[in-house]
């Protein structure tokens, strides 16, 4: 009994996948659940799992090409012990074919067959070069394959991210319909196509800025209560919640939803002509894995503890570090937390990760010198920021927010007592 290899519901808003990279061959045995195929997303890269035991089939789509949900990749044989790979068939030995003629292998040998008049392959354009996703989003845009230019795609062909990328360009740096000759590579240059993800991300991160008004507004946090709090409570801490470290993180991710039921407008996001307000934080923790950025959401954090959070977000971090992050873990947030300062980073602007209103930035605690009661001392300072949509979010409310979440780090007291 055979049973199909399909492409998965890959989540929230995913409709269409590439596949990566084939992870096992025809012929070979598998168990059930073995991983049989990679998948990248707009989001993460997936492993599709083998649904029973058995001998897998012939490949039905190479790697490089972009797939939709359901579609079926291979199958599997019911059987034990692995069946001996086909061997490639020889080629057909080649032909001469008569001037005006092109020659068509077929099972038994080339066929002649008149050449495709220059005016047919025009018009066959689109479809030869493009899939047809992205034929279906270039016809609805009014868009021509040439203008689009060289997909992303195996073989060149043009994907449904790529006509997103070119719309998402303004007007006047669209290239025409006529195609660009291409660029001449420097032989000491080396030519990488971007992944999926980074397309993605590239992607989405400009559409962001094109979309929203965005304003950043900036303070510095005194580290010095927390850090002291850490010091005395860090080895009880572990003890305590089996393991568990005390970082900076969970800090201030309780400040910052401390500072969001405050300033509700923060939590919220544009929908339309709408403004929806959410009465919990699904909050987005910035985490580097080796494809890229990404952002997976810690759901009804506002309910968390301080262990629950840290320990919620180490598994994230070795999620990321594996690519082993679901798609329902990377949607649905409602505010976003990235932490620079990991790589050094002492102050930097961050872009809202849409369709959120705005997203705070921490980064390296360096001592500085400070005023205190009139006097000079060394404090360990961090800057951060939050950069916020101003069409959803007003200045007074974001400076107030950031005041807010300031005060409740540099006196994590005020997060007991909820003042």
């Amino acid at each position: 009994m055979s049973a199909d290899i399909k492409v998965p519901t890959l989540g929230e808003s995913v409709t269409t996948a590439t596949v990566a990279k084939w992870l096992k061959h025809p012929g070979d045995a598998v168990k059930e659940d073995d991983p049989l195929v990679e998948l990248e997303t707009d989001k993460v890269s997936v492993e599709v799992p083998a649904p029973q035991s058995g001998v897998l089939g012939p490949l039905l789509v190479p790697e490089g090409e972009e797939v939709e949900v359901g579609t079926v990749l291979s199958t599997i044989e019911a059987g034990s012990g692995a069946a001996p790979r086909p061997a490639a068939a020889p080629a057909p030995k080649k032909e001469a074919a008569p001037a005006g003629v092109q020659a068509q292998p077929v099972a038994n040998g080339p066929v002649a067959r008149p050449a495709t008049p220059p005016s047919d392959v025009a018009a066959q354009g689109a479809a030869a070069v493009a899939f047809p996703s992205a034929r279906k989003m270039m016809t609805e845009q009014g868009v021509s394959a040439a203008q689009v230019g060289t997909g992303t795609g195996k073989d060149g062909r043009i994907t449904k991210g790529d006509v997103q990328s070119f719309l998402s360009q303004p007007r006047a740096t669209q290239p025409a319909a006529a195609a660009r000759p291409p660029r001449q590579d420097d032989p000491r240059e080396e030519r990488v196509k971007m992944t999926r993800l980074r397309r993605t991300i590239a992607r989405r991160l400009k559409d962001a800025q094109n979309t929203a008004a965005l304003l950043t507004t900036f303070n510095e946090v005194d580290m010095s209560a927390v850090k002291q709090m850490r010091a005395e409570y860090k080895d009880l801490f572990v003890k305590k919640h089996n393991g568990t470290k005390l970082g900076f993180m969970s800090i201030f991710s309780r400040a910052v939803i401390a500072a969001l039921q405050e300033f509700p407008a923060i939590n919220a996001e544009i929908d339309g002509d709408d403004v929806i307000y959410r009465e919990f934080v699904n909050l987005g923790i910035a985490v580097g894995g080796p494809n890229g950025l990404v952002v997976p959401v810690i759901r009804d954090a506002d309910k968390m503890s301080f262990a629950e959070i840290e320990s919620t977000i180490a598994g994230f971090g070795k999620k990321a570090r594996e690519g082993t992050l679901k798609i329902d873990e990377l949607s649905g947030g409602t505010f976003s937390i990235t932490n620079g300062g990991i790589y050094g980073s002492l102050m930097s602007t961050p872009i809202i990760n849409a369709p959120q209103s705005a997203i705070l930035g921490m980064h390296a605690i360096q001592d500085r010198p400070v005023a205190v009661d009139g006097q000079v001392v060394i404090r360990p300072m961090m800057y951060i920021a939050l950069t916020y949509d101003h069409r959803i979010v007003d200045g007074k409310e974001a400076v107030s927010f950031l005041v807010r979440v300031k005060q409740n780090v540099e006196d994590p007291r005020r997060l007991l007592l909820q003042v």
